[in-house]
C-alpha cells in the first residue's frame, strides 16, 4: 500500500504522543497491515483517507475515538506463555528463592509486569507460584499486569485464550492443570487468577501503585523508545521498586549506556539491580 510521507508522519506522531513509541522507517512496511482491521471497520481504503477522518467525532464501542483505535492497532502485542524460556526460568530457579530469603520476615511479595499485553506473562508467573504452592503457603502474593492498550488489558482480565494462544509455551499437563476448555476457548482457572490483577497504564506515567515492587518485568517494551524516553522509563521503574528488588528486561534490551539507575546482576541474564545491591552482593562473594 502506498503511503504518503505526510500521512505516515501524522500517524507516527500520534503513536509517539500517546505511547512514546517511535514508528521508525524500518517499521513503515507494517503500517498498512496493522491498520487493515480499522480500514475494514470504517470503510477506509487508504492511510490518507484515515488521516482525514481522525478529527471527526466518530465513536465506536467503549466510547473510544478513531485515533485510539489506530494507536492500539499499531501496538505490538506479541506475547506467549513462559516467553524466552531460558531467561524466564531464572525466576523460579533463582530470583524467587532469593526473594523468598529477602522477604522471609514480611512474607509479602509484589511483582509488576509492565507492558504485559494480553496477560500471558502474568499468568505464567501465577502458575509458577501455584506449582510451588508449599513454598509460598502463608505468603501474600500480588502480581500486577499493566499495558497501554485497553484492548489487551480487557483480554488479560478475561483470562480466556484461543487454542493457538494456549498452546504457545504451555505443555499439555500445564494446560489441563491450569485451564478449563470452554466453548469460547481455554479459560484460566481461579486458583491461578486469584493473585493477579490488571490495569491500563502507560510506562511514561507515574508508577501504578505506591507499593515497592520486589520484581519488575519490563520485557521488549523499551525497544521502540528513543534514548531520552528509555532513560525516563528507567527512572519511573526505579522509583517503583524496592532497593533490593530485581528488574528483568527483554533479551535485546540492556541498561548499559542507557541509565545509571540499574546495573547488570552478576551471573544472571537480562536481570538488573540497583548499583548498591550489586556492590553488596559482590562484597558478600555473590558477584
Amino acid at each position: 500500500m502506498e503511503v504518503s510521507q505526510a500521512s505516515y508522519q501524522i500517524i507516527a506522531d500520534l503513536l509517539s504522543a500517546r505511547t512514546g513509541q517511535h514508528l521508525t522507517e524500518s517499521r513503515r512496511w507494517r503500517v498498512g497491515t496493522a491498520l487493515s482491521g480499522v480500514f475494514r471497520e470504517h470503510g477506509i481504503s487508504n492511510l490518507d483517507q484515515l488521516v482525514c477522518l481522525l478529527d471527526e467525532p466518530r465513536r465506536r464501542s467503549h466510547d473510544r475515538d478513531l485515533a485510539t483505535e489506530v494507536v492500539e492497532a499499531l501496538l505490538n502485542n506479541e506475547t506467549y506463555f513462559f516467553r524466552d524460556k531460558p531467561t524466564f526460568d531464572q525466576i523460579p530457579d533463582d530470583i524467587l528463592p532469593e526473594l523468598a530469603r529477602r522477604r522471609r520476615h514480611t512474607r509479602r511479595l509484589s511483582i509488576w509486569c509492565a507492558g504485559c499485553s494480553t496477560g500471558q506473562e502474568v499468568h505464567s508467573l501465577a502458575m509458577l507460584f501455584e506449582d510451588q504452592k508449599a513454598l509460598w503457603d502463608g505468603w501474600t502474593i500480588d502480581i500486577l499486569g499493566t499495558d497501554v492498550s485497553h484492548r489487551a488489558i480487557r483480554t488479560a482480565r478475561t483470562g480466556l485464550y484461543s487454542q493457538f494462544e494456549v498452546q504457545r509455551g504451555l505443555g499439555v499437563t500445564q494446560m489441563l492443570r491450569h485451564f478449563e476448555e470452554t466453548p469460547g476457548g481455554w479459560q484460566i482457572l481461579d486458583h491461578v487468577r486469584h493473585i493477579t490483577r490488571f490495569q491500563q497504564h502507560n510506562v511514561l506515567s507515574e508508577p501504578p501503585a505506591r507499593a515497592r515492587f520486589d520484581l519488575v518485568l519490563c520485557r521488549n517494551v523499551l525497544l521502540y523508545f528513543d534514548a531520552d524516553t528509555r532513560a525516563m522509563v528507567f527512572d519511573r521503574l526505579a522509583s517503583a521498586m524496592a532497593r533490593d528488588g530485581f528488574l528483568m528486561l527483554g533479551a535485546g534490551e540492556t541498561v548499559v549506556g542507557q541509565t545509571r539507575a540499574f546495573e547488570p546482576a552478576a551471573k544472571r541474564m537480562s536481570i538488573y539491580e540497583f548499583p548498591e545491591q550489586v556492590a553488596r552482593s559482590a562484597a558478600l562473594g555473590f558477584g
